[in-house]
């Protein structure tokens, strides 16, 4: 019995207490949670909805949370329901109910965790989206897992997902970046505010090598080939990282694409001619502050140009009308800003404010010895995902960006993640994965096949291995509902946790001699519930579950 049924049962049962005594039934409320105690003495579960509903439905708490217990006890798969406090509920699951958690992870496979909440919806995920000026700097990086893993997430729950990758390659930056690409190629020093670093160089001879004559052509004509050419190339670099690294994109959708067919302008027009933008100054102006920005924004230069904002509404507008309904920005510490006007820009076009939604993630610091780690061989003072990578494999820098919540800054200790051992939240949790696909060989080879008699699986360790099992649903759909991807990777610490002391504590397999018994076969299929498991909470966070380590 899985936490879900078993809150479904909790539900039904107090529907029954509350309508046999006369009591209306919606007095409860939406969600009947159960949860695992702290102390394990407590019981397997507790539930507080005689807490939540008592005052509604006009009785004591612990009057209902009798009831309510008195009920339970005598429903199938529970061994006791006992009040405790001012009204909660601890319950215990008879073992064969506890232990059918095995049987629906097995019969679900790759599928167990997977849900059907989010149906229905289509969210557009726009992250990463690096200018392309240069490598995936840190914050990108810690972008590329976080949302590659939140998209994984929501897919897994319903949601019907596209990742989309927004090419700034039009713009002010770009002219820099072309300017120091010719800066390069003349053998002059770097432009004042452009782009060094040795990547530079080594576009710039490439781009020498594909279009011999570029370096001679007339100096504006020269400025926009090396431009073309030049964003082609980091785009394709920045492609190649992101592949390296796991992390595939279903759209590049380029910002110069929206110019050049006349978006922007349409867009904005769109918006004066409803109202949305007002005149001043000579400029044109959203009212972001009514969604909460410090200030209005200019959309239309006093002289006709439009500002950068201007761009972001026509790339919403074009959101819209490929069909999404949720719009997913994921932006780096700086952007905070961009909350507000987004969301002004939804209401602009009379979507609800809510239709966008903005993740902000705090910056990434590099640490080795203890000590702050500042350049970055190929891209100068800026680190990039590819010098997270050298240091320390795609698997733990995947697990390493994605394992805190992104809310705070992120200090990733290289020795640390670096090390096979226990140590390393990656290592320990692929390892539990290792140890139990080593196990399954094992049993194999000796003949032992999983059993069914989960009521023989009462040892403590059993008993918290199951139960860590079974909130692997919640986990998943906590964290699509919530943006928290880390959330699996904290839940998967657990997991292997919980597996590493029951195979302390409960031998698996015969030893010598000794006879096959159905407790050695039923703990078999528990250690292949907990491999499934882990191996489904790996494949969500897009890290590998490797057989042998």
């Amino acid at each position: 019995m899985t936490p879900a049924l078993l809150a479904d049962l909790v539900r039904t049962a107090a529907v029954d207490v509350l309508t046999a005594r006369g009591l209306d039934p919606a007095a409860l409320p939406d969600d009947v949670g159960v949860e695992r105690p702290r102390n394990p003495e407590h019981g397997d579960y507790a539930t507080n909805v005689a807490l939540r509903t008592a005052k509604k439905a006009g009785v004591a708490p612990r009057d209902l949370a009798q009831w309510l217990a008195d009920a339970l006890a005598t429903r199938d798969g529970i061994a006791s329901a006992e009040v405790a406090g001012p009204g909660f509920i601890n319950l215990r699951l008879a073992a064969d109910a506890q232990g059918g958690i095995i049987a629906e992870v097995l019969a679900a496979g790759d599928e167990f965790g997977h849900g059907t909440e989010l149906a229905g919806q289509r969210i557009n995920l726009e992250f990463v989206s690096a200018n392309p000026t240069g490598p995936i700097h840190l914050g990108g990086a810690r972008w590329a897992s976080v949302g590659d893993a939140l998209g994984r997430v929501m897919a897994a729950r319903g949601a019907d997902i596209t990742r989309e990758y927004y090419v700034n390659d039009a713009g002010a930056q770009i002219d820099r970046f072309a300017e120091s690409l010719v800066a390069a190629v003349k053998g002059e020093p770097t432009p004042e505010n452009g782009y060094g670093g040795a990547y530079i160089g080594e576009i710039a001879q490439r781009l020498l090598e594909q279009e011999p004559g570029i370096a001679d052509l007339p100096e504006e004509e020269r400025h926009e080939r090396f431009k073309e050419l030049g964003v082609a190339a980091m785009v394709a670099e920045i492609k190649a990282s992101l592949d390296a690294f796991g992390t595939h994109f279903d759209v590049f959708f380029s910002e110069k694409s929206l110019h050049d067919a006349g978006a922007v302008e349409a867009a904005i027009t769109r918006l004066k001619e409803s109202g949305a933008l007002y005149e001043k100054d000579g400029a044109w102006w959203l009212r972001s502050t009514a969604q909460g920005d410090d200030k209005d924004r200019v959309v239309i230069k006093s002289d006709g140009a439009p500002a950068y904002i201007a761009g972001d509404i026509a790339y919403y507008l074009d959101k819209r009308a490929r069909g999404f309904e949720k719009l997913i920005y994921m932006l780096g510490a700086d952007h905070h800003g961009y909350i507000a006007r987004l969301r002004a820009v939804a209401v602009a076009f009379g979507d609800p404010a809510d239709t966008v939604e903005v993740l902000i993630g705090q910056m990434v610091n590099l640490l080795r010895n203890g000590q702050p780690v500042r350049m970055s061989k190929r891209a100068g003072t800026v680190l990039t995902l590819d010098d997270l990578v050298d240091a320390v494999g795609v698997d733990a820098a995947r697990y390493a960006l994605v394992r805190s919540s992104v809310d705070s800054t992120l200090d990733i200790d290289l020795d640390l993640w670096s090390k096979r051992t226990n140590d390393n939240p990656v290592f320990y949790v692929q390892y539990a994965h290792a140890r139990l696909a080593s196990l399954q060989r094992n049993a194999a080879d000796m003949g032992v096949t999983p059993g069914t008699e989960y009521g023989l699986l009462t040892h403590p360790r059993e008993g918290d291995l199951i139960r860590t099992i079974g909130e692997f649903p919640d986990v998943v759909k906590a964290a699509a509902e919530l943006r928290e991807p880390h959330r699996v990777a904290r839940y998967l610490e657990s997991l292997a946790s919980a597996y590493h002391k029951f195979y302390d504590s409960c031998r698996v397999l015969p030893m010598g001699d000794e006879e096959i018994t159905e407790l050695h076969r039923a703990r078999l299929a528990l250690c292949a519930a907990a491999r499934q498991v882990l191996a489904n909470g790996l494949e969500l966070l897009g890290v590998s579950a490797p057989e042998r380590m």
